[in-house]
Formats: C-alpha cells, structure tokens, sequence
C-alpha cells in the first residue's frame, strides 16, 4: 500500500496548542500516542523524522527521538530501517462490526447500539393504502430488479424537488441503503481495490467493503468537518479508486458539510477519477430547517444512496441508488445478481408515503429533536466531563470520553444489562477510545435508564483504568 506520509507541520497541527509539561518527550509521546487511539493517525502513517518535528517544535532532537522511542517500545510506532517510523496499533483490529451488538435476549436490557426508532407517523395508513393496490401486482412475477414504476417516478421527483434534475430511469430500487451500497461498491469497483471511506464511518458500509474483498482506507475526518485538500492528498497517496461520504449529519459525527466546502470537494473530486458514493440516507433529518445542495448536482458523475430506514422506519426495507444513465444497466445487472428485486409491497408503501412526505418527516423530526435534547440535558448532567457538539440533525450524539475507555466502558455496561457500540468500531484503521455513538432514537424514559447505566458503568470504568496506572508504569496500555 502506498505510504501515507505527515509532515512536521502537519502533526503540529493536530498536537495540543498548550506547552508540554516535564518531561518533555513522555509528555509529546503521550500526545501523540492520543491521536493514535483516538484515529486521528492511521496505522502504516509515516511520521515526520525527528530532525523536522524538533525544529517545528523548537525541542532539541533528543527529546523528539526519545518520545519516538517511548512509542516503539509501546508498540505504537514501527521503525523502518532507512524510511522512518510508522504508526502501529499494538491490540490488532477489532472483530468483525457487521452486527454491532448483542444477539441476546436479556431481560431488561437497552439496546443502545442501534440508531433507530419507531415508526414515522402515517406509516401504518401507508401500509392500508398499499394493500388496496396490491392485486395489480399480483399479475406478474413479483420480480423487479430495478423496482417499481411508480416508486422510481416518486423517488426522481424528491430529487428534482431538491434541486437535482433527475428521471426515473436513473434510479434502480434496493433492499435499503446496506444492500445500494454492496450493489455499487462490487458494481464499480473489483476484489483488492482500495475504498476511502471517513474515519469514524458507519460500520455497516466499513464491514460490507471488507466482505466484498475491497481495501477500505480511512481519511481521517477533523472534528472541524472535511478539509477538502487533504482529502484529495489521501486520495492520490493511497491510490484510492473511490471514495464513499456521507457529507449530511454524518454518522456517526453529526457533522454536515456547508456549502462552500461541498464545491471545494466537488472541484478537488472532479480533477480525479475516482467513483464517489454519496450516502444521504439521513438527509431528511435536519432540525434547523435548510438543506444543503446534493452533492451529485456539483458532481454530475456522483452515485447517490437513499433509505426509507431512517426517515419514516427500520423495519421498511427499501433503498435506492441514483446513478448517471450510462451506469444505470450495470447496477442493475448486479443487483438482479444478489437478491432479483425488493419486495413489491414494501415498494408501494413508500411510493404512498412519497406522495406527501412532509407531514411524516416533519413528525419524525420533531420527535428526534425533543430526544435529542433530552439525552444532552441527560448527559450534560450525568456525565459533565463528557464533551460532544449539538448535532443540527441525524440520530446520535458523537461524544467525546475524558479517557480512552471505550471499549472497557462498552464490556462494563453489557454487565448492566446496556449494550452500546465501543468508539473503534467506527473507524477504518482502528483508535476511537475516545468516542462513544449515543442515539437519541429511543423514548426520553428509556433515555434517562440508559444515562443512568451507562454513568454507573463509566464510574466503574474510571476506577479500574486508575488502578491499573497506580499498578503499573509508563504508557498506559490499557487504551
């Protein structure tokens, strides 16, 4: 794989603007080493030699060179005879995140690890209305690799109402979001491929490009949203040959990309071939009232995904994929490959429901906002040293841990009978001991139940990190 390498000035950047307390090259291995577990620096990232990070910091050499030694012998750094130091990650990937939780049935037990709720309003009246048309199905197969007619025309039309002039013919129906991605990323791309994808990421996209034998590579997203630039430096240091965002309310950050850095990106993309895959299935639920333009406008050759999961219910299983034309027979061929074609009922609930949306969606998020403002109340006052950012929209919070402790909070809270997803499991390359995904999508009273064991747990977590610092010496190993 090719090298991803930092310069000086970039590592600066990203280290803490405060002093460093003595000694000084424990205290610069420590910081580095929290970019490291937090995925701010990926595995096989080279850093910038000792000579150019002390004349950056103004440190003496020795110093530098001693932080870099504390990290190898940690095992956080692998030094290359005549290349340099490169990052390692000493506990190895995480085991496989496609099911994210736990499969058992507890009494009592929260599952906090899914970012999904009850259904929208009008869901079931939908359904009523889709029975009534059912019988004019009934005459054919029931098989419809590219999906319904009628469904294809709706979901055309919700694009052109967002400024995005788009036909039927350009839209091919899947079996939710999940299944649109796995239809282009095998469409488009071959085994051993590399896939950029946002680290954190959703997982479900990270742990189906690894099933499908595709390389997935993380670009490290900034908690200050995507900087266009170093994207496109990733893009052409890894030899990515596409590139899958999800630039509204991005899961799991919450970030959403304003429009002055949509064009930045779109213009750096342009310049490169490269398949970009635009997830938007969380589009429809900004609280603040505004949307931003769809990215595939400013990139005509753009590939866009929808779902019906997350706006009106997890339990409707109907994605979709826009595409160019020329794209369009491909996609479809695969997808008849995989699974011949969506349900023909579910089809004709959504396309009732794409009548007139607005009146569900405006519901939904109406009830997302009044959660999400209950679990930050909650949080803010269970657990102060926490930190997060007020999402404008999406269905979690991205919360920030005073301590790399997410995976030993994640096993202390399942003992609770609170099954939560540990922060690594969003990130590409690993690190995310730091971060923590709470949904906002259950009910406040499961909400404040869940706060409150996941505060015992955090208590618990905190106690058995301390002890294991007073037991031991050096880097604490145990992030």
């Amino acid at each position: 794989m090719p090298v991803r390498m930092l310069s000086a000035a970039q590592l600066s950047a990203l280290l803490p603007g405060s002093g460093l307390a003595t000694p000084v090259y424990a205290t610069l291995a420590e910081q580095i080493r929290i970019l490291m577990v937090d995925g701010r620096l990926v595995p096989d990232q080279r850093l910038p030699s000792e000579r150019e990070l002390a004349l950056r910091l103004s440190l003496s050499r020795t110093t530098v060179t001693a932080a870099y030694a504390r990290l190898r012998e940690a095992g956080y750094l692998r030094a290359r005879r005549g290349a340099g130091n490169f990052v390692a990650l000493p506990h190895g990937r995480s085991a496989s995140g496609f099911v994210p939780g736990s499969l058992r049935t507890r009494e009592n037990e929260i599952g906090w690890n899914c970012a999904s709720g009850a259904a929208s309003a009008g869901l079931a009246a939908a359904y009523a209305r889709a029975a009534e048309r059912l019988p004019e199905l009934l005459a054919g197969s029931g098989y419809l690799p590219d999906g319904l007619d009628d469904l294809r025309t709706r979901i055309a039309a919700w694009y052109v109402g967002r400024g995005l002039d788009t036909d039927p013919d350009q839209i091919v129906v899947t079996t939710g979001a999940l299944s649109a991605f796995i239809v282009v990323a095998t469409t488009m791309l071959g085994r051993g491929d590399r896939l950029l994808l946002e680290s954190p990421t959703y997982t479900n996209a990270l742990e189906a490009t690894r099933r499908a034998g595709l390389r997935p590579v993380g670009y490290p997203l900034p908690d200050d949203g995507w900087q266009p630039l170093e994207l496109g430096r990733t893009l052409d240091q890894t030899g990515s040959r596409a590139l899958y965002l999800i630039p509204d309310h991005q899961n799991p950050t919450g970030l959403s990309m304003d429009e002055s850095t949509r064009l930045a990106l779109a213009g750096e993309l342009h310049l490169r071939r490269v398949t970009v895959i635009v997830d938007e299935t969380l589009v429809e639920l900004g609280f603040e009232g505004r949307r931003n333009t769809p990215f595939a406008a400013l990139l005509p050759g753009a590939i866009s995904l929808g779902s019906a999961s997350k706006a009106f219910w997890g339990g409707l299983r109907v994605g979709w994929i826009r595409a160019p034309h020329s794209l369009v027979p491909r996609l479809v061929e695969t997808r008849a490959s995989l699974d011949l074609g969506t349900a023909p009922y579910e089809q004709l609930v959504l396309a009732e429901l794409l009548r007139d949306p607005e009146p569900a969606l405006a519901a939904q998020r109406d009830r997302l906002r009044r959660q999400r403002d209950h679990l930050i109340e909650l949080v803010a006052a269970a657990l102060p040293d926490w930190s997060f950012e007020r999402p404008a929209g999406g269905l979690s919070l991205w919360a920030r841990l005073p301590a790399p402790l997410s995976s030993r909070l994640a096993e202390l809270a399942d003992g609770k009978g609170l099954v939560v997803t540990p922060g690594h499991r969003f990130f590409v390359d690993g690190g995310g001991e730091r971060y923590l995904r709470l949904p906002y999508t259950h009910t406040t009273d499961v909400l404040d139940e869940a706060v409150r064991r996941l505060a015992d747990a955090w208590r618990s977590a905190q106690s058995s990190s301390t002890l294991l610092r007073r037991s031991g010496s050096g880097i604490d190993l145990s992030a």
